[in-house]
């Protein structure tokens, strides 16, 4: 298999409005990261991916961008940026950008020049349509496309008396990928942060570029009031033609990293964006294992992911990619809550659980994505009601529930344990007031465990999840077997443990992880029985032909 440099990286996603404060505004910012830069390097990662620090009103935390080369002031300035690059690059750390080109804010410029006529020359940017008539007699809008953020997709104007298309929050208008003024304005602006120096890009909703242009109506699920946008947007019919341009254009003339976050995507799907010829992308982000716990009102319920299940769809992505595309690897970012509360034990077990699930993920074949704080083994928030929440699609989702009939309360608890607030909670630093994140008032609540879950106290004790943490990333640029060997999935109905090997120019290594609070007796695979323990998360020196795996261990022998 040829070796990259990313395949071989460690990438680390920074939030930066929760990562580090460091002018007591509340709200974390470019200079914070750059003070805590020395942390990162000490637990050794290779690539932060940034999530946006764009010019941006902040509907949706700055995935609604009004300017693509400039900085958001609460985040500090371009020259704050350039420092930060630099002193990243000093320290052998690449910077990944977050590319946020479906949908810009509804305050950029050009959807300014946009809604103001329709013989605008911009107007063609974003899609605008016509309504219809409804059955009554009454204009509706063109179809029946539901926003994956609750509420109708499309919005009207009074202005031009049109509706635009807005996937997401009603202020960020999608932009129009078949119009090639489009993309060549957002090519050169790639091409502008790559000559800057940053290292790739993170491309959000990247799936979603091309909209079938019949834009008909799309059928309701059950529950729902309007149709599945997805299903004639995701992967439309141009997708791989915009990115194969992009490539040609931009990404080809640079030694960077990207990776496609494709909402929708199927392993098929994949090996076109992911190819190892590299015509498009590096990478996708798969959301496959992450939708296991769906049900009938999308991801809002307090089920459980079902282990049998979740070894299935990873093994798929294993197998399926396996010489043909490159996996990403994750259980957390800003979008999802905290793992070890969804498939850990954030209480009795917390730590161990903790190590457990990053063994089991940073073992497999693909690129490794840490989250903030998820080396620390932070939790989901205690939070109360709604007015704790600060995320647009909890809110959202909150309001048009309890207007279908659900209770308050119950809606209440699915959120809680589900809302993307769970992952944004501030990092965790110390135990002083609002965990050391800033010395002002948080945008949004801090954890209250943070006294006893944070970095300081995390770095003074050798058994932290952070250095097992450390330990996994040093591995993986310590044996090429972590990074390139092919995967076998072992026991796969066994409804406790998810045991897989990977084997590489001659080395074989063994994965077996206990996903629950029981012990849990394990026969080694024969030919492991005279292998030596690489890792471990309850120090177990050597292995029996037949042992218990106590709950939630971790153990990897390596022949």
């Amino acid at each position: 298999m040829c070796s990259a440099w990313w395949k071989e990286s460690v990438v680390y996603q920074i939030y930066p409005r929760s990562f580090m404060d460091s002018n007591g505004d509340g709200v974390g910012d470019i200079n914070g990261i750059t003070q805590k830069l020395d942390y990162l390097k000490t637990l050794g990662i290779d690539v932060i991916w940034l999530s946006p620090v764009y010019q941006s009103p902040n509907d949706d935390n700055g995935y609604d961008i009004s300017d693509y080369q400039a900085i958001m002031p609460e985040f500090g300035t371009m020259e704050d940026f350039d420092r930060m690059l630099s002193e990243a690059h000093k320290r052998g750390i690449k910077i990944v950008m977050d590319l946020v080109v479906n949908h810009t804010s509804d305050e950029h410029s050009w959807f300014v020049e946009s809604r103001s006529s329709v013989d605008n020359p911009y107007r063609d940017y974003y899609i605008w349509k016509p309504g219809k008539k409804g059955e009554d007699g009454r204009e509706t809008a063109p179809n029946n496309w539901g926003s994956f953020f609750s509420g109708p997709a499309w919005e009207y104007d009074e202005k031009t008396q049109m509706y635009f298309l807005h996937l997401f929050s009603k202020k960020q208008p999608d932009l129009n990928w078949e119009n090639d003024k489009v993309r060549n304005e957002v090519f050169s602006m790639m091409d502008w942060w790559l000559k800057k120096g940053i290292d790739g890009f993170r491309m959000d909703v990247i799936s979603l570029i091309s909209k079938n242009q019949d834009f008909p109506d799309a059928p309701v699920k059950e529950n729902s009031i309007y149709g599945d946008a997805g299903r004639y947007t995701a992967n439309g019919p141009r997708v791989h033609e915009f990115l194969k341009e992009m490539n040609q254009k931009v990404l080809s003339k640079y030694d960077i990293m990207t990776v496609g976050e494709a909402s929708g995507v199927t392993v098929e799907e994949a090996k076109k964006y992911a190819s190892l010829d590299n015509s498009e992308l590096n990478m996708v982000f798969q959301f496959e294992h992450m939708d296991l716990d769906g049900g009938e009102t999308f991801k809002w319920n307090d089920k459980k992911i079902d282990l049998v299940e979740l070894k299935k769809t990873l093994s798929k992505w294993q197998y399926e990619l396996e010489g043909k595309a490159w996996n990403s690897l994750y259980w957390n970012n800003h979008d999802q809550p905290r793992i070890v509360s969804r498939l850990g034990d954030d209480t009795v077990y917390r730590e161990r659980s903790a190590k457990m699930l990053g063994t089991c993920i940073h073992m497999m074949q693909g690129t490794p994505y840490i989250y903030q704080g998820e080396e620390l083994g932070m939790t989901n928030a205690p939070f109360g009601g709604i007015e704790d929440f600060r995320d647009i699609e909890s809110i959202n989702a909150f309001r048009e529930l309890t207007q279908n009939g659900m209770e308050a309360e119950t809606i209440l608890k699915y959120i809680r344990y589900k809302s993307r607030d769970n992952a944004r909670t501030p990092f965790q630093w110390e135990d002083g007031p609002f965990a050391g994140f800033t010395t002002g008032t948080p945008w949004i609540m801090v954890n209250p465990n943070y006294k006893e879950i944070n970095a300081k106290k995390a770095l003074e004790n050798p058994e932290s999840v952070f250095y097992y943490y450390q330990k996994l990333i040093k591995l993986r640029k310590e044996k090429p077997v972590i990074v390139y060997g092919r995967y076998e999935l072992l026991m796969e109905d066994h409804k406790a443990l998810y045991a897989y090997t990977r084997e590489y120019e001659g080395e074989k290594l063994l994965t077996v992880c206990n996903f629950t609070k029981e012990s849990v007796e394990f026969e080694l695979p024969e030919e492991f029985i005279k292998g030596t323990v690489l890792l471990s998360n309850v120090n177990r020196q050597k292995t029996e032909p037949s042992f218990a795996l106590e709950p939630y261990e971790a153990l990897v022998v390596i022949l």
